[in-house]
Order: structure tokens, then C-alpha cells, then sequence
């Protein structure tokens, strides 16, 4: 491979991770309000990770969670900075990278829908598992122990269907558009 060759693929990796993290702020954009706000964020996460693997996926949620941290207003409700990310939904935003590295690692897989779809419900999986830990901390230590049954009912299973509706979205999409992806 030439210089210039390499040169390339770094360039377009890097184009298609800010397109990425691009796409999952705008999806966190699209939102209904609630403790933990529906979002279509958990949908660009399986999609960045499906197209763009374990690497550049992670790299691309790393990147809008970054952006977050700074203060752009790319989380929910347009909001940003560290109060988000240290807030007791913010484990669910840092889950994601779990989530994007899953889903990276099983669209290797030559794409096949059932195994894409276990890795993206897998990853889901890792959000809430780290999500929920991360609320009932730090719930815990601004307002009071919290049971897990409750953060459970308020976190994860409200969201169980819509978040299964997003992974047979982004399925379908990762399929159709994995070919368009280098």
C-alpha cells in the first residue's frame, strides 16, 4: 500500500467518525422528556457501530461523548457539559461505548442480520447493566439508597421495547448500508 493509500483511509476514517458522532447527536436530539429521556440515541449507536466496527465505532461515541463533556449541547434535550455525564442517567451515555464495541465486533461477523441483532441486544445489554449501576450510585448519594427493582422500573424497562424497535431499525439499516461503508 502507498503512502498516499494509507494516507486515504486514515482521512475517510476520520471523516466517517465525525459523520458518526455527528448522527448520534442528532439523534439524541430527537427526544420525549423523562427521567431518563427517550431518545433516538441508542438507535445511532447500533448504526455507528454496525457500519463502522469496533474501532472507529467506539472511536465516534468517544468523540460526541467528548463533545458532550466540553459543553456543546449534543445530549438530550440540548444539553452538555460534565453535570450530564456525572448526573444519574449519565452511565447510561458512557454504556454506549460498550455498546458500540460489541456491535462493532459482531457486524465482523460478514454481516449476518441474526448475529448483528444479538451483538446490538448484547450491547444494549452492557448500557443497561452499566447505566443502571451508575444511577443507583449516584442516586444513592444525592438523594438516597434506591432498590434495584426501582431503578429498574424507572430506567430499563420502560425503554425495553422501544430500544428492541431500534435495534431491528438499525439492523436493517446497517445491512442495506454496510456495503457503502468502507
Amino acid at each position: 500500500m502507498t503512502t498516499a493509500t494509507v494516507a486515504r483511509f486514515k482521512t475517510l476514517d476520520l471523516i466517517y467518525i465525525s459523520l458518526f458522532a455527528v448522527l448520534i447527536s442528532v439523534c439524541s436530539w430527537i427526544s420525549v422528556p423523562a427521567t431518563i429521556p427517550f431518545t433516538m440515541q441508542t438507535f445511532g449507536v447500533f448504526l455507528t457501530g454496525g457500519l463502522l466496527g469496533p474501532r472507529r465505532g467506539v472511536a465516534a461515541v468517544f468523540i460526541y461523548l467528548l463533545l458532550g463533556l466540553v459543553g456543546l449541547p449534543v445530549f438530550a434535550g440540548f444539553t452538555g457539559g460534565p453535570g450530564i455525564l456525572l448526573s444519574p442517567p449519565g452511565g447510561y451515555l458512557v454504556g454506549f461505548l460498550g455498546a458500540a464495541l460489541v456491535t462493532g465486533l459482531t457486524a465482523r461477523s460478514g454481516r449476518k442480520t441474526w448475529v448483528l441483532a444479538l451483538g446490538m441486544l448484547a450491547g444494549l445489554l452492557i448500557c443497561y447493566a452499566f447505566g443502571t449501576a451508575w444511577f443507583m450510585a449516584v442516586y444513592a448519594r444525592n438523594t438516597g439508597p434506591i432498590g434495584l427493582a426501582a431503578a429498574l422500573s424507572w430506567c430499563v424497562i420502560p425503554f425495553v421495547i422501544p430500544d428492541l424497535l431500534k435495534i431491528i431499525a438499525a439492523c436493517a439499516l446497517t445491512n442495506r448500508l454496510g456495503r457503502y461503508i468502507k
